[in-house]
């Protein structure tokens, strides 16, 4: 069983424990008890749940601690309420979706102008992975995979990743699968999770027009691209949080 300790639930052993204090007038069914003036321990399963009920005792009643244990071997392989759409808790406001809405145009617009001065050169920063990415840093600027350093450390690894499988096994599915599979391997890893990033390797081998970029292609135009919208949802945040209705 796992360790918790000052209400931080700690995981260990393929499970997850959450520790939290009853109030002495709600009780739990036990399937034993005990009068000890120590501790009695009961395990009941309950849908799939197993619950480790520690009655703690010293004299007087005075608290229950109950510890829930969800471990993988208790667990149904299949949930049908994976594929069932979410009961939201609350609707959003219109500020809240009309800010981020805005947010994915002015980026949008940014990119499509820095594309005209960019066409002489022959190069184009606007690419579909960073639509994902607005959606992330716009929608859910609190998710792990929004977070800055995620975002860039994986833009970059695994647009490297896609120019090195190239550069071995050249245009084709082997090059695909392993740049895929690599660029997977490396963002778990190194737990810098950051789903578009994924895309990028893909894009590199498919398309013809980048190839010339070489190892360039790490920082653009996918992380030269994030820097962008990094700026843009700090204006959305701010938005958001000032300008509601």
């Amino acid at each position: 069983m796992s360790e918790m300790c000052g209400g931080i639930v700690c995981g260990g052993n393929n499970s997850t424990t959450l520790r939290y204090t009853l109030p002495s007038s709600l009780s739990l069914p036990t399937s034993s008890s005990s009068s000890s003036s120590s501790s009695s321990l009961s395990f009941i399963k309950r849908n799939g749940l197993v619950l480790d009920y520690n009655y703690n005792c010293s004299g007087r009643r005075r608290r229950r601690d109950a510890i829930i244990v969800a471990s993988s071997d208790v667990v149904s392989g299949f949930n049908w309420d994976d594929w069932k759409p979410l009961k939201p808790s609350s609707t959003p406001s219109l500020s809240d979706t009309f800010w981020p809405s805005i947010g994915a145009f002015a980026a949008m617009a940014l990119l499509g102008k820095m594309d005209q001065l960019l066409a002489p050169k022959g190069l184009s920063i606007t690419i579909a992975p960073l639509g994902a990415v607005s959606a992330l840093l716009f929608t859910t600027p609190s998710a792990p995979s929004a977070r800055k350093y995620n975002m860039f450390m994986a833009q970059i690894g695994c647009a490297a990743i896609g120019v090195l499988a190239f550069t071995i096994f050249g245009p084709g599915w082997l090059a695909r699968s392993v740049a895929l599979s690599a660029s997977i391997a490396y963002m778990t890893y190194t737990g810098i999770n950051h789903p578009p990033a994924a895309s990028l390797p893909l894009l590199f081998i498919d398309g013809v027009k980048l190839h010339h970029l070489n190892f360039w292609y790490a920082l653009f135009p996918g992380a030269a691209g994030c820097i962008l919208l990094s700026l843009i949802q700090e204006v959305v945040i701010y938005l958001k949080h000032n300008f509601k209705f």
